[in-house]
């Protein structure tokens, strides 16, 4: 499933996802962390937020959520195969499970690029160029490089009713069940990439508990792998 929404940015760093084209109900607000690694003068320090325009400009735009998943099912066909010690097929269900998930991702942002939400109509890339990733826009995941944060997934299945909708849901460690499930946000700014957010030091850790209304110490476990300090 997936949805689209009404959405601006602010200025420091969190994007207001609204209820509908009037932006008066802010339906979620996302939390975004901004790279702090020296650059040259002429390289930005990235954050997802820049990807959105500015509530202050005035500018009406635009995000997307998605979650996928080829995963109900096979916890079961797996366990029966481990009965009959065929581990092989056991794990080449998990494997093609998860390929199935990525597939999914895979389709269904081509839908929303050139149908759904139709920024790129007339689009036609062949399976090198998908590969590459060489369309316009970009489907980040909450827990990977350029949004680590993993609690992040909660507020996206919470704005789209994930569970409720296709029977994922996350565990207290904020995976995703069944395993072999995908999900994320949509931007469609034509120069949206990837990037790794690096090392973050305390100054932003500690903004970035305040905006998300939980403790220094939290965000801190959370983010373990990318601070530039020692806790």
């Amino acid at each position: 499933m997936c949805g689209l929404f009404p959405a601006n940015a602010l200025d420091n760093d969190d994007i207001e996802v609204y209820a509908d084209d009037t932006r008066t109900s802010v339906l979620a607000t996302l939390h975004c962390l901004r790279q702090q690694s020296q650059k040259s003068t002429t390289v930005p320090n990235l954050s997802l937020s820049d990807f959105i325009a500015p509530k202050r400009t005035g500018i009406a735009d635009y995000m997307g959520a998605f979650a996928v998943t080829a995963g109900h099912g096979t916890d079961e066909l797996c366990a029966y195969y481990e009965k009959q010690n065929d581990d092989f097929s056991s794990i080449m269900v998990k494997a093609i499970a998860d390929r199935f998930a990525e597939a999914a991702a895979e389709w269904l942002h081509a839908q929303v690029r050139t149908t759904w939400w139709g920024y790129a109509p007339d689009e036609h890339l062949t399976n090198e160029s998908l590969i590459k990733e060489e369309y316009q826009g970009i489907r980040p995941a909450p827990g990977y490089p350029a949004c680590p944060d993993h609690t992040e997934k909660r507020t996206l299945f919470n704005l789209l009713s994930v569970e409720q909708h296709t029977g994922m849901f996350l565990t207290e460690s904020c995976a995703m069940f069944p395993a072999a499930s995908v999900s994320g946000w949509y931007f469609a700014h034509p120069k949206a990439k990837y990037f790794p957010l690096g090392r973050i030091n305390k100054d932003q850790v500690v903004d970035y508990a305040r905006r998300k209304n939980m403790s220094v110490d939290e965000v801190e476990r959370w983010l373990a792998p990318n601070l530039a300090y020692d806790v």
